[in-house]
């Protein structure tokens, strides 16, 4: 899988070629800018970008990845991207532990009043407190639930935007951990599988989301709007704790709390 080159494309075809001063129209074949087009905006070769965008230019500098970046209008997290797949970090440990420290499980059972969850940069759900698994019982990878699950539209309001992100976050992952066989294998699936997510990966789009609000439709307890943080979990960089929080006094909040005194869910 041809990450660089395939980014580079996905890149140069979003480029409105009007917006750069460029002629456009029925004339070109393909959407966005041409490899000369780029190249010339970069500074550098034809030859030299086509080799780079083919996986045959080895070790581009800085230089060069900072001129293709401001030609291609990336923004921080796509930068950080592309220097990322033109310079693979090698021996990076491929492995997302799938065991979590006693002490961070021993924190979600204390956060008894929010929903709280860990997750690795797979989407592989490690652990969840009460509340969490008031949300998502029985989901042992959220991507897959996400996309192959028929329950999840239902779950998800903005199932759209929850979706396109989510495969925009694993082409990160993909990018860092290029040896991870298990990683692949669950791209391979979801994009054997799902239609939309084979449509959201070729998009190419590259995303971080570390907070924000999911609207959710609990199938007892109605509509749940729900604010989000994501914690880098201490001694594991591939895990992260996700803690779900509601407006003090609003109607979720009340719904919570009447989720929390319910027996509970065997997770």
């Amino acid at each position: 899988m041809d990450q660089l080159g395939e980014f580079l494309r996905s890149r140069r075809a979003r480029v409105r070629p009007q917006s750069l001063g460029l002629r456009g129209g029925a004339r070109r074949r393909v959407p966005g800018l041409r490899r000369e087009e780029l190249a010339q905006l970069a500074g550098i070769s034809v030859e030299y970008y086509q080799r780079l965008e083919q996986g045959r230019a080895a070790n581009p500098s800085t230089e060069v990845l900072d001129a293709i970046a401001t030609a291609l209008s990336l923004d921080e997290v796509e930068r950080a991207h592309l220097g990322t797949l033109a310079h693979p970090v090698r021996g990076r440990d491929a492995r997302a532990a799938a065991e979590v420290r006693s002490e961070l499980r021993r924190m979600l059972d204390l956060m008894e009043r929010i929903p709280a969850l860990v997750i690795n940069d797979r989407f592989d759900l490690l652990v969840a407190n009460r509340l969490a698994n008031e949300l998502f019982p029985d989901v042992a990878n959220l991507a897959r639930h996400l996309f192959l699950d028929p329950a999840a539209r239902s779950l998800y309001l903005e199932w759209s935007d929850v979706a396109a992100a989510t495969a925009a976050q694993l082409r990160l992952t993909a990018a860092r951990y290029p040896a991870d066989r298990e990683l692949t294998a669950l791209i391979e699936e979801l994009k054997r599988s799902s239609d939309a997510f084979d449509t959201y990966w070729a998009s190419g789009d590259v995303e971080i989301r570390s907070s924000g609000t999911k609207r959710l439709r609990h199938p007892s307890a109605g509509v749940l709007t729900l604010s989000y943080e994501n914690f880098d979990a201490p001694g594991d960089p591939r895990q992260r704790l996700v803690a779900f929080t509601a407006e003090p006094g609003s109607p979720t909040d009340a719904t919570l709390q009447l989720l929390r005194t319910r027996p509970a869910i065997d997770s």
